[in-house]
């Protein structure tokens, strides 16, 4: 009984790992308005390898429209620069001694739906993996009835307490999912 208790808590650990995992995707997601998040994709040519854009520079929001990136060596600010335009967010850098402005343009309409789309894979892929999640628990609750370690009747009872489970979860990506797309289609 104790492990059927630590798999059901396992389980709802790794389906709020999902969640939270769309949360940061859709943190990057923009919305007409500037967040730091947005350039959380960037990967920047430093040093001989890829990085974080944060590990080269202080990412601020100065204006609701406008995102700066302070470089902190002087030698990376074209490398910073061409990073921000190839991570195909649509934006222009502006570079200004090591300080970059980033201004953040109005989005059309047209390209709120394709962010709508953007949104709606992120939580496909999140509600995918919390099936998986479901998954590999209804495995392991047959086997564990295979094995002879919990009756018919318990696989059953066990078994819709992680549907359930899996239900509360996939409602939480669908209102987050919601809440997004509402976000970015405001004008």
């Amino acid at each position: 009984m104790a492990d059927i208790k630590a798999l059901k808590a396992d389980l709802d650990r790794r389906m709020e790992g999902a969640v939270e995992v769309l949360h940061k995707e859709f943190g990057g997601l923009r919305t007409g308005r500037a967040s730091v998040s947005l350039l959380d994709p960037v990967q920047v040519e430093a040093y001989g390898q890829s990085m974080p854009l944060n590990q080269v520079g202080t990412v601020g929001v100065p204006e609701p429209r406008m995102l700066s990136v302070q470089v902190w060596d002087k030698g990376m600010v074209k490398s910073v620069e061409k990073a921000i335009m190839d991570a195909g967010l649509g934006l222009n850098p502006q570079a200004d001694g090591q300080l970059i402005r980033i201004p953040i343009p109005a989005l059309n309409e047209e390209r709120r739906q394709e962010l709508a789309k953007v949104a709606g894979k992120y939580a496909e892929e999140a509600r995918v993996a919390v099936r998986n999640v479901r998954r590999h628990g209804m495995d392991e609750l047959k086997k564990a009835e295979k094995d002879g370690e919990i009756s018919e009747d318990e696989q059953r009872q066990y078994s819709d307490e992680i549907q359930k489970m899996t239900d509360s979860h996939v409602a939480k990506i669908d209102e987050t999912l919601a809440h997004k797309e509402e976000e970015i289609m405001q004008v």
